[in-house]
């Protein structure tokens, strides 16, 4: 700014008035040489501190508008400022005209009804823009409603001193609003007033516009950009495994199931099944038709002519439609409510799509094995689907999973990638949402900052799964806890969440890992250790959520997973291919899953895991 002073003021008349006297001197003083030095070094300086400041202006109006620049949303109209760049302008902003849209969170009139304040966001920050609208731009009464959604142009001015931001937008033309979206403040279901995250629930498609469930979705982008940073950064390839699957993972069966045969049910619903008279007839015209094909066919072939052999092949022809026509028939009758069924009275899918039973995945694991086995590390990232009738606040029906699985590679390195992992995402929520964690940890969990910059800085703690019986055991006799009845401690029992959570919250008050677990509790993948009892297998238990990662060291012995997979109740044949994995150029390898939503609730301090996914899947609910 004083640059521009010297510029457009001081400098300009001193060149002009030296340049002038070199001209208007008389001959005799300028041939005195020191006065026309002196004169010559004076102009020439002027000259020079003029052309800087004109240097300095112009990079200093270059520099403001590569600023303003970075703040504008890609592929938007009017070159739309995204609000959480210009509020971090701040200052810098002031006196630049700018476009911001958004939704407004709340608005008043003031002066007496001179103008109104507005506070408008667009979902990028937690923080709103507050704007200044005046009478003459608009209709103010209609612009003060919650929900309302405007695209305004305006001059970025500093705020009052007492004000909560460093600056304002003032808009005072109808010109300055170049759209407007009303939203009828009577039926809005959404006010500015606080609403329970239940009540938000039965409204899926408007709570995102409430600060608690943008400040959880900002969170969440922030993971997921994490996840695939992490991964990348690590030479992991990232793999798309398929939804669609004959095979169950878990072994849980619990599973939702694809079929056609449904559609297909419909459609025939209310078609008559044939009758016994219709299928006795159609025998009767199968029987005429083979004995009228045997008579023909009953000839010497080398006696017959080419009519005779034409006969022959068209005869057989129909021969084979007949047999066609009993066959579907039977089928037909066969049918219950236009569903195909076996003799045995078991569905007939070999008339669905896929010809075998199919169902959504509960896991993309054993797929990413396959790319493992060859590519050395990879990951999955991708929803899952588990149809258990469950309506508790840990549970949904469609849930996102990541799970890399990493060849040459045993259990003790699968448990420090997983460390590594939830640590690196905790450190970048950390670094670029502390804004939404401070809104969330002053409204729902005083806690969460905090727990996070532990995750970060402290080591996770490594126990045996014989070891943390042993401390529950020991601390229940003591008095120190006591679960309920349905719920006790001995080994070999699958460890309730409230076991886990006493283990990380109370014994060990941070990140626990327990591995090496009883064989029985545990998937047929996992590698039987050399006691014969136990798996290489490993849970992460985190506070206020209890299991947060499952992993394991797989089975790379044939004979052992072939005698594992018949000991879980299922079929060998139906896992060949996962069996090929180890007969051809077996490796050890390992890997491990991390439910997405269970991390996003560890990092907001969510109790109701239904509250960190954008569409929760439960029972009774789909959108």
């Amino acid at each position: 700014m004083v640059l521009a002073h010297l510029r457009h003021g001081i400098l300009p008349f001193v060149a002009f008035a030296i340049y002038h006297c070199q001209n208007s001197l008389s001959n005799s003083v300028l041939t005195r040489p020191r006065v026309w030095l002196h004169l010559t070094s004076l102009h020439a300086t002027a000259c020079s501190l003029y052309s800087d400041s004109s240097q300095a202006v112009s990079t200093e109006t270059t520099t403001m508008a590569s600023v303003m620049e970075g703040a504008v949303a890609p592929y938007s109209v009017e070159s739309r400022v995204i609000i959480s760049r210009l509020l971090d302008l701040g200052e810098q902003a002031v006196g630049q005209t700018v476009v911001a849209g958004g939704w407004v969170k709340s608005g008043r009139l003031q002066g007496k009804d001179a103008f109104a304040f507005l506070e408008l966001n667009d979902g990028s920050t937690a923080k709103n823009l507050q704007c200044m609208v005046y009478k003459e731009a608009h209709d103010l009464s209609k612009l003060i409603a919650t929900g309302t959604s405007l695209l305004i142009r305006g001059e970025v001015k500093a705020a009052p001193a007492e004000s909560k931001q460093k600056i304002e937008l003032h808009v005072t033309s109808p010109d300055q609003i170049l759209f407007f979206g009303g939203c009828d403040p009577t039926t809005y279901p959404v006010p500015k007033t606080k609403l329970t995250l239940e009540f938000l629930r039965t409204i899926i498609h408007l709570r995102t516009r409430t600060s608690s469930i943008a400040c959880i979705t900002r969170i969440r982008n922030c993971l997921a950009s994490a996840t695939h940073s992490f991964f990348q950064d690590n030479g992991f390839l990232y793999v798309h495994t398929p939804l669609i699957t004959s095979s169950d993972c878990e072994g849980a069966g619990e599973m939702f199931q694809v079929t056609s045969l449904l559609a297909q049910a419909e459609k025939e619903r209310e078609a008559p099944l044939p009758s016994d008279d219709d299928l006795a007839e159609a025998m009767r015209k199968l029987e005429l038709q083979e004995a009228k094909v045997t008579e023909l066919t009953s000839k010497d072939p080398e006696t017959l002519n080419k009519k005779e052999r034409k006969a022959i092949k068209q005869e057989q022809k129909r021969l084979d439609g007949l047999q066609s026509a009993v066959a579907d028939i039977e089928k037909q009758r066969q049918k219950f409510g236009g569903m195909p069924f076996n003799a045995d009275k078991s569905i007939d899918y070999t008339q669905d799509f896929f010809k075998k039973p199919a169902f959504l995945t509960v896991s993309g694991q054993l797929e990413a094995e396959i790319y493992a086995c060859a590519m050395t590390s990879v990951y999955t990232f991708g929803p899952t689907f588990r149809a258990e009738d469950s309506n508790t606040s840990r549970h949904l029906a469609e849930f996102w999973m990541i799970e890399p699985e990493i060849a040459f590679c045993e259990i003790d390195s699968c448990m420090s990638c997983a460390e590594d992992y939830i640590r690196y995402c905790c450190k970048k929520v950390l670094e670029q949402c502390r804004t939404d964690l401070e809104f969330l940890a002053e409204r729902y969990d005083k806690t969460c900052i905090d727990r996070l910059e532990a995750i970060v800085a402290t080591p996770f703690k490594r126990i045996t799964y014989t070891e943390a019986i042993e401390t529950l055991e020991q601390h229940v006799a003591e008095g120190k806890v006591k679960f309920d009845e349905d719920k006790p401690v001995f080994w070999g029992v699958d460890m309730a969440s409230e076991h886990e959570r006493y283990l990380c919250e109370t014994v060990f008050n941070g990140p626990t890992i327990v591995y090496n677990y009883p064989k029985e509790i545990k998937s047929f993948y996992m590698r039987l250790n050399e006691d014969g009892k136990t798996v290489a297998a490993m849970d992460i238990l985190v506070p206020g959520v209890g299991e947060l990662v499952g992993g394991s060291q797989r089975e790379e012995r044939p004979d052992v997973l072939t005698e594992r997979i018949q000991s879980a109740g299922l079929e060998p044949e139906q896992y060949s291919w996962y069996l090929d994995l180890r007969r051809y150029g077996t490796v050890k390898h390992a890997g491990f899953g991390l439910g997405f939503e269970r991390l996003v609730r560890f990092a907001t301090g969510m109790e109701n895991i239904r509250d960190v996914i954008p569409f929760p899947r439960y029972p009774g609910h789909i959108l």
